[in-house]
């Protein structure tokens, strides 16, 4: 269901109704969305830090493959316990000491990856990886669940795509970064320990700023009518408006599908690839046009649907698209010499797939109303990367090794993997979940309904009231 555009409540609308109740919105708004955007990607980075040289760094520890897809898996996997602990801390503790704690863990978590080569005598550097991985995991749930509920406390109407898109977006900037850095960094095993001190830097930075700059979890005057209400349900009542949500439940299961699906073809990238030729260079840029193409199509579709309220049919679109190019990378990506066509491919994978996250975390604000929104977002997210554990397993678990001679790129020290039954699931996966969206996916947009019911309320009651004023000295007699 689609609002008229009557009942769309546009930037006129917001402003004349700031006006009646004095909202307010204030320039450090942008100081929290710059601290919120720099956390979330520096977490990116340290997540996927190891996936792009992950034959080398295999090799450089004696370890396994399995043991180095762990070390991007334990994300998926803490974040499902930790991620309801997130919700509750979101919108019980407080936007800004829930971020001052994840800010920590995640430089924790960057310095405890290197005590392998600080301390010497170490018998198991896996075990101070995956727990560095660990702590970072931990700081994940709280970074990813935040966009929603900053949007929703310190911007006005018309912005909220737009602010939930700059901090959804970053952590994908971070993939970006670490698919380009990390293969730039490591080009033989000794640059190992550069590579990982280096990822401490923005890490330390961020740390710093989100303790010295947040001030406060909420503005001193609310920037819109939903701001007010923001954290008006309990944790436990939110949770069960979600779950009897039917629209929340369909959207939940479908973008959390495609948020596993997207996290197993970030972590993969390189072990799918390199089996058929491919340099660690070319797999990089693949990882960064993924992220750039999908940074600027949510730009653009973020800007659009600020302006339009299309939420719906934008997300929509976008998962049937991404459904038609995730069928096209399954079939190429098993094919040797083909730089341009996996290049374009994964260019549009980002554009069509990642646009539409922002715009899917505020459609599950927008159907949950008057859920709050670290509730709206952190599930979706929890069960996301419920669905990714599950993905990843399945995938490389269809994968078998290749006995026959191959023109591999591979450097883990073991025969080359296939991954064609496992790539063909993948595209079978994200079409099964577009199909569902479409079909099942129904829903009025809650929360904007809400503001305009209010500000017609208020501006009924304003009408018929009037102001007694002296009578001007020209009038007299």
């Amino acid at each position: 269901m689609v609002l008229p555009a009557g009942d769309r409540p546009g930037a006129d609308a917001t402003q004349a109704l700031g006006a009646l109740w004095d909202y307010r919105v204030y320039a450090r708004r942008w100081v929290f969305l710059l601290v919120l955007s720099l956390l979330s990607f520096s977490n990116a980075t340290l997540w996927l830090s190891f996936a792009p040289v992950a034959d080398m760094i295999a090799h450089h520890f004696l370890l396994s493959t399995e043991q180095i897809n762990w070390l991007s898996r334990v994300y998926l996997v803490a974040s499902i316990p930790s991620g309801v602990v997130a919700i509750w801390v979101l919108d019980s503790v407080g936007l800004r000491w829930a971020t001052i704690v994840c800010a920590w863990l995640n430089f924790a978590g960057s310095v405890f990856r290197t005590l392998p080569f600080m301390v010497g005598g170490i018998q198991d550097p896996f075990a101070f990886l995956m727990g560095g991985q660990s702590l970072c995991a931990l700081a994940q749930t709280l970074v990813i669940f935040s966009p929603a509920k900053l949007a929703a406390l310190w911007f006005p109407e018309h912005q909220r795509a737009t602010a939930n898109m700059i901090g959804t977006m970053s952590n994908p900037l971070g993939i970006l970064v670490a698919n380009l850095l990390s293969p730039a960094l490591v080009k033989k095993e000794e640059d190992i320990p550069m590579m990982l001190g280096i990822y401490i830097i923005p890490a330390g930075i961020t740390c710093l700023l989100a303790t010295a700059c947040l001030l406060e979890s909420v503005p001193p005057t609310p920037p819109s009518a939903r701001a007010i209400h923001s954290t008006s349900e309990k944790f436990l009542d939110g949770l069960k408006l979600l779950s009897c949500n039917r629209a929340y439940v369909v959207l939940a299961v479908c973008f959390g599908g495609g948020i596993g699906i997207f996290s197993s073809f970030s972590a993969l990238l390189e072990q799918v690839l390199c089996v058929r030729g491919y340099s660690n260079e070319f797999i990089g840029l693949c990882g960064a046009l993924f992220i750039v193409f999908g940074v600027l199509g949510a730009l653009v579709l973020s800007l659009y649907v600020d302006r339009t309220k299309l939420f719906t049919e934008a997300v929509k679109i976008g998962f049937c698209l991404t459904s038609v190019v995730c069928v096209a990378f399954a079939l190429v990506s098993q094919l040797q010499g083909q730089t341009l066509a996996l290049a374009a491919i994964c260019s549009l994978l980002g554009l069509f797939g990642f646009a539409v996250a922002p715009i899917a975390m505020e459609l599950a604000v927008e159907c949950s109303f008057p859920a709050g929104e670290g509730a709206a977002a952190g599930l979706i997210f929890v069960l996301g990367q419920a669905e990714g554990v599950l993905i990843m397993a399945l995938l490389t678990a269809l994968t078998v090794r290749r006995a026959e001679p191959s023109v591999s790129t591979c450097r883990d020290g073991q025969g080359p993997l296939d991954w064609q039954v496992s790539m063909l699931l993948m595209a079978g996966l994200c079409t099964l979940f577009s199909c569902f969206l479409v079909l099942f996916f129904h829903t009025p947009y809650r929360r904007l309904q809400a503001e305009a019911s209010a500000s017609c309320s208020i501006q009924e009651d304003m009408s018929p009231v009037t102001v007694d004023r002296e009578p001007h000295p020209a009038a007299t007699p």
